[in-house]
């Protein structure tokens, strides 16, 4: 397992966002694995962001951005669905990454068709009920952790799965995704595969 440390998450989160593409995000609950391969990322910034959960301070709910980079931000929206946020940047600077879709690893969803897959993991709460993500994970650090983290490789029994290296000339920018309220709803900060099926919206 080649799982990202936290020099990786300490920087810009533009920079986190796009590289994000391609790795495994992994969960483990109980003796079960649930695995995506991220495929669709949304940046948001410290300073000059109105779309950031930070942007007006810290509170209870977004205090977990203050930490440092490597956190996982969890949070409910729409009363039922969780989402999956990683804190980057240095202690005291409030960024992260959104982790927007995933493209199905483990549990196999070779049995489904395609628009049932996406169904499953094109989106930031479809993605989270798929690996059972939920807020009991939030301020995980997921640079140590052994049940969250975003790795290379993962193995389990006689299986290895491998990230997938992702070419700049394979990364496509567009605005976020739900941020309309924001004055900043146009910065390009939604990086993600451009041909991969299971991205939520092209």
């Amino acid at each position: 397992m080649n799982r990202l440390n936290k020099s990786f998450y300490n920087r810009k989160p533009e920079f986190v966002a796009k590289e994000l593409l391609g790795k495994l995000l992994v969960h483990k609950k109980g003796s079960q694995f649930f695995v995506g391969r991220i495929v669709e990322t949304e940046a948001y910034l410290a300073k000059g962001d109105t779309a950031c959960h930070a942007t007006r301070g810290k509170t209870k709910r977004n205090a977990v951005m203050f930490g440092e980079a490597g956190l996982a931000y969890t949070y409910l929206i729409y009363g039922m669905y969780h989402c999956l946020n990683i804190v980057t940047e240095r202690e005291g600077r409030p960024s992260a990454v959104l982790i927007r879709a995933v493209e199905p690893v483990l549990p196999d969803l070779s049995g489904l068709t395609l628009d049932e897959k996406r169904k499953e993991v094109a989106g930031p709460g479809r993605l989270a009920r798929y690996l059972k993500i939920e807020k009991s994970l939030n301020e995980e650090d997921i640079t140590k952790s052994e049940r969250l983290y975003i790795t290379d490789s993962f193995s389990i029994k006689e299986d290895c799965y491998m990230s997938k290296k992702v070419k700049p000339k394979e990364v496509s920018r567009a605005p976020r995704i739900g941020v309309d309220y924001s004055q900043d709803s146009d910065l390009l900060l939604r990086y993600y595969i451009k041909d991969n099926q299971f991205v939520s919206k092209k």
